[in-house]
């Protein structure tokens, strides 16, 4: 315990102590480190809810809960895994903590309305859980869709209130992060030299700053309906429930790029290190994060061809979905390319990060049976949907999240963990991920519809096999977890360049030192050379074999 203990009682920039030194700090570290533990806290009781949730559905009929409860946890595990992990997880945390340092600066350029941002963060998420104990859990689903939402006796207000305010959250965040980038990276870094992550978080933050406002209105509305009944989604008094539909995926189709561009700038900086290469089309990566940016932000109706959309739009919107693919495969095939003949070093990090390609790409390709109209109209709202929004969003992001956590830890904390216990943990989520969620394409296929309760007997073969899956998912989550923790009371110490970087983070000691550098950091041109990394990197585990375990 001392290692932890000395670890929380380096210096903040503050005159206070204790607790106090944390809670009012302005340090972007100890900002990114508090929203980690908050988000990792959320995380877990999702996946709490989750469990429960795909529990009830390995058997027909009711079993561990009433129908009522069911709808409760599957609008809870929706509202936290969205607005609590995913969209906030990988800027937050590791945007935070990494982003000053990868363009050679000692914090962001509001610190003040950085620590504003955690504290709206914290703040929706009590609001979130508030709204279980108010009478009446709501129970309309994360999407909040009238006129259920409306109409439903539930606490709908609350849910939608606490989603609120994470928006002025994420808000806050991307201005934070744009701001930072332009005024305040190192004179000697060009555009073209910033690292592809800080580069991802550039494009994640124009979304957030210009999409979040549309979603923020339109939970004002749902509110305002709701206390005042006037009709705005009514059509018995004008209102149009399409209307609705259209505002909320005008954010939250721009929204998934939001949770997947900054797992795809994690990647984007594994796989070259651990292939010992220069990524390939380091430009093309660059455009194609500002392509997927304008481009995903123009594609929010193909969710709603079964809405009544005119055929001229389900063309134009189909068409544009498949259009948005293409800077997305342009990713995929860099990272490909970076790895071919390269002198490939394989470790968490990078077990993780192949994972996420793969899983992906299956998410990704399902997502253009969706985006054509055709398809899309037998598989809407069945299992299919479930499985593909999955495999983008958790075999994406949540996989990103995964790699990031196990290539920046020894940076963060200063210690390495057991590669051995990192690869079984990976196996297992992987393996249940996959056990898990294919199922439930077969499901979709065979017709069973989502977000239902109780099903019929054809579809409990299916339903049992993907709950076996997720049981390995949650085992394989909680070692991950447990790998990590334990580091904190070991006196293992982490070099200051475990992996072979050569991004700015990797220039300091681990963990950072008060203002990041004790010098200007020399900034790299690019490509760059990883010439003799590998070299002074296994001189260095020879003589430190214990810092960094053999998998």
């Amino acid at each position: 315990m001392e290692a932890v203990k000395s670890f929380f009682e380096t210096p903040a920039p503050s005159r206070f102590t204790g607790i106090w030194a944390w809670l009012l700090t302005t340090d972007h570290k100890r900002i990114g480190l508090m929203y980690l533990f908050a988000i990792v806290f959320w995380f877990c009781l999702a996946i709490l809810l989750g469990g429960l949730i795909r529990l009830e559905l390995m058997f027909p009929g009711e079993t561990v809960l009433t129908a009522e409860l069911y709808n409760s946890a599957f609008t809870l595990h929706g509202v936290i895994m969205i607005f609590l992990f995913i969209i906030p997880a990988l800027p937050a945390i590791f945007g935070n903590f990494f982003l000053p340092m990868q363009i050679g600066t000692d914090d962001v350029f509001f610190p003040k309305l950085n620590l504003l941002s955690w504290y709206l963060y914290m703040l929706g998420g009590v609001v979130a859980i508030a709204s279980l104990f108010a009478e009446g859990f709501p129970d309309t689903g994360w999407t909040f869709y009238v006129p259920f939402s409306v109409s439903t006796q539930t606490n709908v207000s609350t849910a939608v209130f606490a989603a609120f305010i994470l928006g002025f959250a994420s808000m806050l965040t991307g201005l934070n992060f744009i701001t930072t980038i332009h005024r305040m990276r190192s004179p000697k870094m060009g555009w073209l030299q910033i690292p592809l992550f800080t580069w991802s978080l550039y494009a994640t933050s124009w979304v957030q700053l210009l999409a979040t406002p549309v979603v923020s209105i339109t939970l004002v509305l749902v509110m305002v309906e709701r206390f005042l009944n006037i009709g705005l989604f009514d059509p018995s008094k004008g209102g149009d429930p399409i209307l609705y539909q259209h505002l909320f995926w005008m954010y939250s189709h721009p929204a998934v790029y939001i949770m997947i561009l900054p797992g795809m700038g994690v990647i984007s900086e594994i796989i070259p290190v651990f292939s010992r290469k220069s990524i390939f089309g380091y430009k093309a990566i660059v455009f194609s994060s500002m392509m997927i940016a304008v481009a995903g932000s123009l594609v929010w109706a193909h969710h709603m061809y079964t809405s009544g959309m005119s055929d001229t739009a389900v063309f134009v919107f189909s068409l544009l979905t498949f259009v948005v693919a293409i800077p997305s495969a342009i990713k995929v095939f860099s990272w490909v390319s970076t790895l071919y003949k390269g002198a490939i070093q394989m470790t968490p990090p990078l077990f993780l990060s192949l994972c996420f390609i793969y899983l992906f790409s299956v998410g990704g390709l399902t997502g253009l049976v969706l985006g054509a109209a055709g398809p899309d109209v037998h598989v809407h709202d069945t299992h299919f949907v479930v499985a593909h929004f999955h495999f983008t969003m958790f075999g994406g992001t949540g996989f990103a999240f995964f790699a990031a956590l196990h290539y920046w830890w020894p940076k963060m904390f200063g210690r390495m963990y057991d590669f051995k216990k990192a690869y079984i943990a990976s196996a297992l989520i992987t393996g249940g991920f996959i056990f898990h969620y294919v199922p439930m394409f077969i499901l979709g296929l065979q017709g069973m519809p989502r977000r239902y309760y109780d099903y019929l007997p054809q579809y409990a073969t299916g339903n049992f096999l993907a709950g076996f899956g997720a049981l390995f998912m949650i085992i394989g989550i909680a070692l991950m977890f447990y790998n990590l923790a334990v580091t904190l009371r070991r006196e293992r110490n982490a070099p200051a360049d475990p992996w072979g970087g050569v991004t700015l983070e990797w220039k300091t000691a681990s963990p950072p030192p008060l203002h990041n550098f004790d010098r200007d950091p020399e900034v790299l041109d690019y490509p760059y050379d990883f010439t003799g990394v590998k070299e002074s990197q296994d001189n260095q585990a020879n003589q430190d074999k214990q810092s960094k375990p053999n998998a």
